[in-house]
């Protein structure tokens, strides 16, 4: 028998409130199949199922509130049948009930799914910073459609409080977790001034000839480089875990994504060195898209090996971030900005950005550090390599 623990969605995730089961006893469940929505301190996750097998028994009900790690379901083996199952059934855990909002009832009321929300709606919901699981649909069988998302949009808040009290709380938990950083992890810290000049005439000719739904953003060629770059830097990418470095699989980068109604989330970009520009470009939009309509899934939350973060647009020169745990180093860029520059023994006129890493020290040193940011710079001054 198979025991389906309730995975961590990140090292801030101490417990989440199961909201919905999306199998039942006897459904056949593959491997990356989503079985469950769990909530956490950031957004409600779609979590997936990475064994395979037949459910036998769904230990948690919704509604309650699950540490990290405790079985929420059980799942028959090929081969197993239910009555040896029974002899080895695990004890079902104890759980606690999701405490009930001021002024309202002691019970806990579980919704009995996830309410369907129409693609349409669900892209218009991220650009505008709204979750639209949270909306009344007023589409066949309660669908939210786009024009229940422009509603909302021009409505005042009803659960402004609600709101606040989340934001408190994802407040609390990222400080809980860069504490925790801060505290355990000798940090190191590194900066390198990079040139764009070649990078940014790529993308200018490249952009032209595209159409708008084609074109590239510059941050699309950072995270590239990133990722190209750790390939030749692995212990950079990878976590500290029972007292040793374990690398990654492969290079999924997590993306530091602010949100419009207050937070930080940091969802995994997966294979990032092996997919070509337009297509990074393209899962980028999505991933920031669902971050903020709250549709990710659990693989994205607990998948990353390195973060980045990219404070750009926020008009900084520069972030010197805190390393986000089990990971083992950050990658930070703040915005691209003309500086005086000397090219040639001539003084010209660059684009520039600021690159900065954060990183172990038990893991690696700032010699490693300082190769890994000049193979970033090599990467970013010869686009066409990217």
């Amino acid at each position: 028998m198979i025991e389906f623990k309730l995975p961590s969605l990140g090292a801030d995730m101490d417990e989440g409130t199961l909201l919905e089961w999306r199998i039942k006893p006897g459904d056949a469940v593959k491997r990356g199949q989503v079985i469950a929505v769990v909530d956490t301190a950031k957004a409600a996750v779609d979590v997936e199922c990475w064994q395979e097998g037949e459910v036998f028994e769904l230990l948690i009900e919704p509604g309650a509130k699950v540490p990290v790690g405790t079985p929420i379901a059980s799942l028959l083996e090929s081969g197993e049948s239910a009555e040896t199952a029974r002899r080895q059934l695990p004890r079902k855990p104890t759980v606690e009930p999701v405490a009930p909002a001021l002024g309202r009832p002691a019970e806990v009321v579980a919704p009995a799914s996830r309410p369907r929300v129409s693609p349409a709606a669900r892209k218009r919901a991220g650009e505008l910073g709204l979750d639209p699981t949270a909306l009344t649909g007023s589409g066949p069988h309660g669908v939210i459609t786009l024009e229940d998302v422009e509603a909302a949009s021009r409505a005042p808040a009803p659960t402004e409080r609600g709101q606040s009290e989340r934001t408190a709380a994802m407040r609390q938990t990222i400080a809980a977790a860069m504490s925790r950083s801060k505290r355990e992890i000798p940090h190191y810290y590194l900066s390198e001034t990079i040139a764009l000049g070649a990078a940014m005439a790529w993308l200018q000719t490249r952009n032209a000839r595209s159409t708008p739904e084609e074109r590239l953003l510059p941050g699309v060629l950072l995270l590239k480089a990133v990722a190209l770059a750790l390939r030749e830097y692995p212990q950079l990418n990878g976590f500290w875990r029972e007292g040793a470095f374990q690398p990654a699989a492969d290079i999924h980068l997590g993306m530091a994504i602010a949100l419009r109604q207050g937070g930080l989330i940091a969802p995994a970009l997966h294979a990032v060195a092996s997919k070509p520009l337009e297509q990074l470009m393209g899962e980028l939009t999505d991933l920031v898209q669902r971050a903020r309509s709250g549709s990710l899934r659990s693989s994205e939350l607990s998948d990353a090996s390195l973060t980045v973060t990219q404070l750009g647009d926020q008009g900084v020169d520069s972030v010197f971030g805190v390393i986000y745990p089990p990971q083992v180093a950050l990658v930070g860029f703040g915005r691209i900005a003309e500086r005086p520059w000397v090219e040639d023994g001539q003084l010209c006129v660059m684009p520039c950005v600021v690159a900065s890493l954060a990183a172990d020290h038990r893991v690696s040193d700032g010699h490693y550090g300082a190769r890994f940011l000049g193979e970033v710079r090599r990467l970013l001054q010869q686009p066409k390599s990217l």
